[in-house]
């Protein structure tokens, strides 16, 4: 084949199949990697990311490819190693979700291609349509969990952990049959202890929610799973303004209580990923949430993307008013905090945002952006005119370090060499160079969600 056969085959792929999405086909380590600068002392664990990789194929959507894990492993300064590696899954091996006579889902079969956390000593690989599947600190696969038997769910791409109980709210949302969302609670020693159904109005999609010190938050928006689209194989959701949108505060503990959620309505939008929720206080009046705020979602078709912008919604629990308030104009993915106030008030947040500040497509240049929430103020980190960075993660200097002393970790692929960088940023100073940059022995296609994970 030419180059430009090679060319023209690349061009009739669908997006996430090419360029900077396109899977890579080998899993490969690296040991002792060159670091470019110098990497801090304080880094001592792993940083590992979530994608989709699809290993038989292209597939319908970004969404649907096999779960690949990319981890470096830091320890005194050095780069210890690189590794990637498919989440061994049973969706791997062939299995299928879903009985062709029943429809009964088979919550051990999933893609397990979005998020990788960590609770009570144990890693999940998470997706949103399946039990969460647990990974050693190297990147094998041990399997399906699902908490003694004591989960009968899907669990979200996107639990939350409270700094202050120790304890991990996610859901799961469902397709076919009600209750359509399932609110869940985990101990901080890793015990299912509680377990509420959440009246919604229908199969929707719930890509993430959000706690506040007191209050689990829900999103119930209009983008809904179709039957009838799902038989023909193509992409299952359909935004349907006639749907509504709301969202929901159900107070922490009085839902141990049997209380369900008090609903808000809000204008139509749709939401992937929001930033952070506080309020103030079990008896005060206000709750406020921060996320990206799409217009609409799949709008026409599942090519069909708007931008998220930052928006602020404060909840007035005394006269139930709802008020939204844009608070920036540029488009930006992957938004992260300070996992330390998670729930708690926030000042400063990162994501992704398109290097020229408008948003031309997924394979466009990108950068870093850091929200300071106090001052309406933006700055930003740019890796050069050919490069694509991944969701930044913040890493604390040390436990008692403030809101953004510390480090942000990202993999970043520069399009031009078609190669790839772990990188290390000073959290506080956006406009300084890279503290390290670790070269990669392959090129880590952009994905979802990682973590890093702190040695003991």
């Amino acid at each position: 084949m030419t180059a430009l056969d090679d060319s023209v085959s690349q061009r009739r792929l669908p997006w996430h199949m090419r360029g900077p999405y396109a899977p890579v086909s080998e899993e490969v380590e690296a040991f002792d990697l060159p670091v470019r600068g110098r990497i801090p002392d304080e880094l001592n664990g792993r940083y590992v990311r979530n994608g989709a990789n699809p290993k038989h194929g292209p597939t319908m959507h970004w969404f649907g490819g096999d779960g690949m894990l990319h981890g470096v492993r830091l320890r005194d300064g050095k780069a210890e190693w690189y590794r990637n590696r498919w989440v061994r899954t049973r969706s791997l091996e062939g299995a299928t979700r879903r009985d062709p006579v029943t429809g009964q889902a088979d919550l051990t079969v999933g893609l397990a291609n979005t998020h990788v956390v960590r609770h009570a000593g144990r890693i999940f690989a998470l997706e949103e349509a399946s039990l969460p599947n647990e990974v050693t600190p190297e990147l094998d696969t041990v399997g399906p969990f699902d908490f003694g038997g004591a989960l009968r769910t899907p669990f979200t791409a996107h639990p939350h952990t409270c700094p202050e109980t120790g304890e991990m709210h996610f859901f799961g949302y469902e397709l076919l049959r009600a209750p359509f969302v399932t609110y869940h609670v985990v101990d901080r020693d890793g015990a299912l202890v509680h377990t509420q159904p959440i009246e919604v109005g229908g199969p929707t999609m719930v890509h993430d929610f959000a706690i506040s010190r007191n209050y689990a938050i829900f999103l119930d928006l209009p983008v809904v799973f179709d039957l009838d689209l799902a038989i023909t194989g193509t992409m299952p959701f359909q935004w349907r303004p006639d749907y509504g949108a709301r969202i929901g505060l159900l107070h922490r503990d009085r839902a141990r209580q049997g209380e369900a959620p008090r609903w808000f309505e809000v204008p139509l939008c749709y939401v992937f990923h929001i930033m952070n929720a506080w309020d103030d206080g079990p008896d005060g009046r206000y709750v406020w949430l921060d996320a990206g705020r799409h217009a609409s979602m799949w709008d026409g078709g599942p090519d069909k993307f708007v931008p998220s912008l930052m928006h602020r919604w404060r909840f007035d629990l005394h006269t139930g008013a709802v008020h939204e308030e844009q608070l920036d104009d540029v488009s930006h993915a992957f938004p992260r905090i300070d996992d330390r106030l998670t729930g708690l008030p926030n000042r400063f947040g990162w994501a992704v945002a398109p290097r020229d500040g408008r948003d031309d497509g997924m394979e466009a240049p990108s950068l870093v952006v850091k929200y300071d929430l106090q001052t309406g103020g933006r700055t930003v980190h740019d890796f050069g005119p050919t490069s694509l960075s991944g969701e930044p993660v913040f890493v604390p200097a040390d436990d008692h370090a403030g809101e953004d002393d510390g480090f942000l970790v990202t993999f970043v692929m520069d399009m031009a060499s078609e190669s790839s960088s772990f990188v290390v940023l000073d959290a506080a100073d956006m406009s300084a160079a890279p503290l390290a940059v670790v070269p990669l022995p392959q090129r880590v296609p952009q994905g979802f969600h990682g973590s890093w994970f702190a040695d003991d």
